[in-house]
């Protein structure tokens, strides 16, 4: 075990420190661009506000991170494959961005040409976990609350990984919908796994560090009430490095315990989905699920505190549920 965490305290100093310098004169430019937010009519009547506020501020989130990460990548090839999957995601969000803000249709990209972005990126992925790793058990995971065992998945791992991948990242962009609600959340998931990669030791520890850094610097200008909005260049570069460190570390199922808020969230849009089509009514007020709390009277605000409040004490529980691991 590994017990020094000087690289990962670093890598979030330095990351924390470049989204600090590079917001205040990144922001502007993305005003002056008028990349702005395109809110949507039918949703709750208070984000009209929002509309014009630069957003794509995941690109700050995204160059902080990959800056810092290339001190630290060294020999380690995990380093390199979390490094290509963040910036492989934020890729497809930046597309997806840049069709909406600047080609100006509101939709961005259609759902089949970004479900297939996602898909080729988590492929190549796996290809690499199960092929391309000196590591003979990639296909074992750790299961919650089991100790330091493993269980073999042997040919279900493949879906099981897509499942994971593909779930994670669009929980985290359909998290992105309140003033610092993705980001906060996220850090606090993002933290769980740095001190799960200290304790096990793993080399990917001090990229851990970086996304924690360079999330605090970016909540600093993206809490209520929000000067940049990261845009789907951040929620799914924050989505696909949260599934990749965690199937790295081979702790894939601890996602259903500290990222439970993000599937929530995805589920009360599938929920609604599928209840509007049964039935042609709503099953909650609005999805994702935040929004439905704003239209039941909660302050913006009050729901960000709670889903901080829920992440960091799953978090706590993940922790009992890996303690045994160690």
């Amino acid at each position: 075990m590994n017990n020094d965490l000087t690289p990962a305290i670093y890598a979030a100093l330095g990351a924390f420190s470049l989204n600090i310098l590079l917001c205040p004169f990144i922001i502007p430019y993305l005003a002056r661009l008028k990349f702005g937010q395109y809110v949507r009519s039918d949703g709750p009547e208070a984000h009209l506000k929002k509309a014009g506020t630069p957003t794509m501020g995941g690109i700050m989130i995204i160059l902080s991170f990959v800056v810092v990460a290339l001190f630290f990548v060294g020999p380690h090839a995990d380093n390199v494959a979390l490094v290509l999957v963040t910036m492989g995601f934020g890729m497809v969000g930046f597309l997806d961005d840049y069709i909406k803000v600047v080609m100006k249709r509101s939709l961005g990209l259609r759902a089949w040409q970004k479900m297939l972005g996602e898909i080729l990126i988590t492929t190549a992925f796996a290809v690499y976990l199960v092929w391309g790793r000196a590591d003979t058990g990639q296909t074992e995971v750790y299961l919650p609350f089991w100790g330091s065992q493993t269980i073999n998945m042997g040919y279900m791992y493949i879906p099981f990984l897509f499942l994971v991948m593909l779930g994670t990242v669009n929980g985290a962009n359909f998290t992105d919908g309140l003033d610092g609600l993705a980001s906060g959340v996220t850090v606090l998931i993002t933290a769980f796994f740095l001190f799960a990669a200290w304790a096990l030791g793993s080399p990917v520890l001090p990229l851990a560090g970086a996304a924690v850094g360079c999330l605090l610097g970016f909540l600093l200008f993206n809490s209520y009430p929000a000067k940049v909005f990261m845009g789907d260049t951040g929620s799914l570069a924050l989505g696909g490095f949260v599934a990749a460190i965690s199937l790295i570390l081979k702790m894939p199922l601890f996602i259903l315990i500290v990222a439970l808020v993000y599937l929530i969230e995805v589920l009360s849009v599938i929920i609604q989905v599928g209840y509007y089509k049964l039935t042609r009514r709503r099953f909650f007020k609005m999805a994702p699920i935040h929004h439905s709390f704003e239209l039941s009277g909660w302050s913006e605000t009050k729901i960000v505190a709670l889903f901080y409040i829920v992440t960091a004490i799953l978090c706590l529980i993940g922790y009992l549920g890996g303690k045994a691991m160690i």
